[in-house]
């Protein structure tokens, strides 16, 4: 006897095959012109809030600058990134340290804040009193950097976020952004300065004097010792100054890490994530309206991207988007018990 059901279900399963293969062809060619056509309208096209977008995002990166530079000139990128720039003031401005009064000196609190956004997933920690701010580093310096997990557990911190810049060096000599071997700028630690600079070169700086107040912008290595800095970094750009918005990328789309301090003396920690499909990150601007929100009136950028992290009580608390989890890196701010 024959089966009816069999053959039709044969002669079905034979058009289906049919028709994905007539199909196929299209879905590929589909593909090419989105592949070819998307770049055109992303950098050539009338969208010029996308461009703008694309064009910061990539070029905060170390990794992924390509994607803008195989298609714009230095000169047209440079105007992009200039025109998109939002703020107050300039970072050449000097943050006024009598704004600040140190006012819960040996609280031992440490409150943590979630922000979550249609775009980002934030955390921040607020700690109320500033001595208890430190710069630890790689103890593997000049040969690799350490997780900011390592860092602060290396240093009994009872919490922590990624620090400043690094570069490695590689047999030839030259210069990349890697393992977090060599930090990047004025690193002071415990008073002691650990990294080789030009002590009268100025660089944006996260530092922290013996009083516990948070300087930022632009100051050399000597300026900071004679103002009795005890801790420091290096990063830019600084966020905000003397409760002013410094003038800074109001479009990328990136993860971030940023500190701030509030009139009477807490220091806010700030961790964003992004660089996922569903929540790209957030832009500086929206860094300093966070901040500002929170009440601090000197801020300054930190290394965000694939670094960008915060520990807390044992266990990191964000989510890190480099491939591997959590980046080595070659300086963390971390805060004592």
């Amino acid at each position: 006897m024959i089966d009816v059901n069999k053959n039709r279900k044969s002669r079905k399963n034979k058009k289906n095959k049919r028709t994905f293969k007539c199909f196929l062809p299209f879905i590929i060619y589909e593909i090419i012109v989105v592949i070819i056509t998307a770049p055109i309208l992303v950098f050539y096209g009338p969208f010029k809030d996308v461009t703008n977008m694309v064009v910061n995002t990539a070029m905060k990166t170390f990794t992924h600058q390509y994607i803008a530079t195989t298609f714009l000139s230095n000169e047209k990128i440079n105007q992009i990134m200039k025109e998109s720039k939002s703020g107050e003031i300039s970072e050449g401005e000097t943050e006024n340290q009598d704004n600040v009064t140190i006012k819960h000196s040996n609280d031992k609190g440490i409150e943590r804040y979630d922000i979550p956004d249609k775009r980002f997933d934030g955390y921040m920690l607020e700690v109320k009193d500033p001595a208890r701010v430190k710069v630890g580093y790689t103890k593997k310096l000049g040969q690799v950097g350490q997780k900011t997990s390592e860092i602060a557990q290396d240093n009994g911190a009872i919490a922590a976020i990624n620090g400043g810049g690094f570069v490695d060096k590689g047999t030839n000599g030259k210069l990349w952004v890697g393992t977090g071997a060599y930090p990047d700028g004025i690193v002071i630690s415990g008073g002691e300065s650990i990294n080789k600079v030009n002590p009268s070169e100025k660089v944006s700086v996260a530092a922290f004097t013996s009083t516990g107040k948070l300087i930022v912008g632009m100051h050399s290595l000597d300026e900071l010792l004679s103002q009795n800095v005890k801790e420091a970094i290096s990063f830019d750009p600084p966020l905000i100054i003397n409760g002013k918005t410094v003038s800074v990328d109001a479009v990328g789309l990136n993860p971030r890490t940023a500190i701030g301090q509030k009139e009477d003396g807490t220091v806010v920690l700030l961790v964003i994530d992004g660089r996922r499909v569903s929540k790209p990150g957030a832009t500086l601007k929206e860094v300093q309206n966070i901040l500002l929100q929170q009440g601090v009136v000197n801020a300054t950028n930190l290394d965000g991207g694939s670094s960008s992290t915060m520990y807390l009580n044992g266990e990191v608390i964000n989510n890190p988007c480099d491939w591997n989890g959590e980046r080595t890196v070659a300086t963390a701010i971390y805060i004592k018990p």
